[in-house]
């Protein structure tokens, strides 16, 4: 039976449309009647319309239009299109659908608010469009002072909160840092999905051994580089050629290679970096058709 092939760009525009959805839950059911905040464009667009009671469907577009003019020369004018499709349908998603208000109590608002959010951003970033530019600001200025991007979308965001407490009160503001801590995580677990991936380096002097079990034992898919082990302080001048094993496993399968690697070299140097994304191989991940 062939597979069934389903274009790229109706998948984008799936995930897309259920990003605004999520982020329109979001914010009707949660934030905006509980006067709560977020980082970035969106808790911006928020906190102007707390202060002067503007309908936030006009702000989300207003306080997003530079940034997506920002995104055509940063990134192409295919993303800023699609971006400010997805910012207009999430307007168009607030003024016209009518969501419930979920709760009041502030913890819940706060947790799940940021949960809901953090959803639809990140479905939307999978989509290949952005609900908050504030990544591409964040961009543009990073290519010219010293701050790292992460730096600096840190600064606006407490710039952001600094306001809300001065003029809505210190707990709200507490709350809505809440809010963001959760969003991004959020938007982190949505990106990098359910696997994620560690990727393994193995120096033993058993190099044969572990490649053999890992491979036949394990089923994983190994990567040698050529190096050489040794070069200790009282005897600087000695050392032995030796296989550096690369592998990676998912994280349930970490402890596992941890203890078969130690069965057979106890004194085999091991040590692991995350990998946000990895496909191909024999990597036993879902294909995308």
């Amino acid at each position: 039976m062939r597979n069934l092939y389903i274009p790229h760009w109706i998948i984008d525009t799936i995930y897309t449309l259920a990003g605004i959805l999520f982020c329109g839950f979001a914010l009707r059911s949660f934030l905006v009647p509980n006067q709560f905040f977020d980082g970035g464009v969106t808790g911006i667009s928020l906190l102007i319309h707390e202060l002067y009671h503007v309908n936030i469907a006009y702000v989300i577009i207003l306080a997003n239009i530079p940034f997506i003019i920002m995104g055509a020369f940063q990134v192409n004018r295919n993303f800023a299109f699609r971006t400010f499709a997805a910012v207009a349908g999430l307007a168009l998603c607030l003024h016209f659908i009518p969501y419930p208000q979920i709760t009041s109590d502030k913890l819940l608002v706060s947790i799940f608010g940021g949960v809901f959010m953090g959803i639809g951003v990140g479905l939307a970033i999978r989509g290949g469009c952005a609900l908050d530019g504030i990544e591409v600001l964040a961009l543009y200025t990073g290519k010219r002072i010293s701050f790292t991007i992460s730096e600096i979308i840190l600064g606006i965001n407490i710039v952001i909160f600094l306001v809300a407490a001065i003029k809505l009160g210190l707990p709200t503001a507490l709350y809505s840092i809440l809010t963001y801590y959760t969003a991004s995580r959020a938007i982190n677990f949505v990106i990098e999905g359910l696997e994620e991936y560690t990727g393994v380096t193995i120096i033993s002097g058993q190099s044969e051994q572990v490649k053999e079990r890992l491979v036949m034992g394990l089923g994983r898919g190994i990567t040698i580089y050529k190096g050489e082990r040794g070069f200790l302080k009282e005897s600087f001048d000695v050392s032995q050629p030796v296989d550096i094993v690369f592998t990676v496993v998912t994280r349930l399968e970490l402890r596992r290679l941890k203890n078969l690697v130690h069965d057979i070299d106890p004194k085999a140097f091991v040590f692991t970096s995350v990998i946000k994304e990895a496909a191909g191989g024999v990597l036993k991940r879902r294909a995308r058709h």
